[in-house]
């Protein structure tokens, strides 16, 4: 790491979850659940598009809609890692435990989305 790590306060949570919701209402992707922490993001979302396709657009929205927010003092900061996880989901018990986790699997909600 040649920056310290980024952490997302309140602002910039809500700021990255409504870039999320943005990008997949414009691209017809189906959010189903998304949790923004301090340091990293879940997201469980049904899409044709390739899992790295989806998490790099998602990157690369959130990241945009941070530098046009003015209040990071880099504006051109590494945020994301260059990587993530990636799963399919193949049934039903999987996706119910997919969104349980997203949404209240990880300590206090912060940042949360689920749909209805």
């Amino acid at each position: 790491m040649n920056q310290p790590p980024y952490t997302m306060d309140g602002i910039r949570r809500s700021v990255t979850l409504k870039a999320i919701q943005d990008v997949c209402g414009k691209r017809a992707w189906l959010l189903l659940a998304a949790h923004v922490r301090t340091n990293h993001v879940h997201v469980v979302i049904e899409s044709d598009a390739p899992p790295e396709t989806v998490m790099s657009t998602l990157k690369s929205s959130a990241s945009r809609a941070l530098n046009e927010l003015g209040i990071d003092e880099q504006e051109h900061r590494r945020r994301w890692a260059r990587h993530g996880s990636t799963r399919y989901i193949w049934t039903k018990a999987q996706l119910s435990a997919a969104i349980r986790y997203t949404v209240s699997g990880q300590g206090e909600r912060l940042s949360v989305y689920e749909a209805p």
